[in-house]
């Protein structure tokens, strides 16, 4: 792993295979640990040279006031396309999960020339909030299970591991695997503030951001290569919302996993590298 600064921000980033193949920008959604070890591998074996990052006040990168973010969802855009300059081989395939599927949508429209190919996995076409009419919205009853739990003591990992697996069986997620990913992420925490430990774990600080104005009534402006993946299992963001975003962006083809939900688990791994191969 190692940083690199963008915008006058540190960028956390971690790269697998070698950088004289087509590069694939994945961003962490907030922490690059949102992309599974298991299908950054099976893209460098399929010839591809991919870099996973951290966004701001996450991971490795750059941390501020977590209650009250000093930037944008269009800064988070920009240092999308600012990394993407630094791999220096032209314009890259950049790829968004959940969280950073909305920053990576933005990337593409305001910086068309930085980016050759757009993967979306796990997202929606609008920003955290209430949704378009025709969207699904979370669904209720796993809401109401989810955020009705007490927080866990952010500095004990035991405690947090088992707050993730929780998260996971309520969301139809493998428990073990969430509880493993959410040790790793606590070990790379640079902070024993536990502020810092619940923006790493769930990503709080970005409903907190400006998302304005909306972008999704500009997605049809897209033309790169768009590979949309989402679960039909997903109750945080349900399958609609991806369906919806293979509508909007006229050259997106849809792979809907059957099996999964919001997660992509280790069954779905060589078919979601196979597709991202294939942009």
């Amino acid at each position: 792993m190692e940083t690199r600064e963008v915008n006058g921000v540190v960028l956390g980033i971690e790269a697998f295979g070698t950088d004289s193949t087509p590069p694939v920008l994945c961003l962490g959604g907030p922490t690059m640990l949102s992309w599974p070890d298991a299908l950054c591998e099976s893209l460098a074996d399929r010839g591809r040279y991919v870099v996973r990052c951290d966004l701001r006040d996450a991971g490795a990168s750059t941390r501020g006031d977590l209650e009250a973010p000093a930037y944008t969802l269009r800064d988070l855009a920009a240092d999308a396309a600012a990394l993407a300059d630094t791999l220096g081989s032209g314009p890259v395939h950049l790829a968004g999960i959940g969280i950073s599927g909305m920053v990576a949508q933005v990337a593409a429209l305001d910086h068309p020339e930085a980016f050759a190919a757009l993967t979306l996995i796990g997202s929606r076409p609008v920003a955290p909030g209430p949704v378009d009419e025709d969207l699904p919205d979370h669904d209720a009853t796993a809401m109401k299970r989810l955020f009705s739990r007490p927080e866990p003591d952010w500095t004990d990992p035991a405690a947090v591991g088992e707050y993730a697996a929780e998260a996971a069986r309520i969301l139809g997620d493998d428990p073990e695997e969430a509880r493993g990913r959410a040790q790793r992420i606590w070990d790379r925490t640079d902070s024993s503030d536990p502020a810092a430990h619940l923006a790493d774990q769930v990503g709080m600080v970005f409903s907190r951001l400006d998302c304005r104005p909306r972008w999704r009534e500009r997605l049809p402006e897209l033309t790169l290569p768009t590979l949309i993946v989402h679960g039909r299992l997903a109750p945080f963001f349900p399958v609609g919302n991806g369906e919806a975003l293979a509508r909007d962006i006229r050259t997106a083809r849809l792979l809907v996993l059957d099996d999964a939900a919001r997660d992509i688990p280790q069954s779905a791994i060589t078919e979601v590298a196979a597709a991202m191969a294939g942009l």
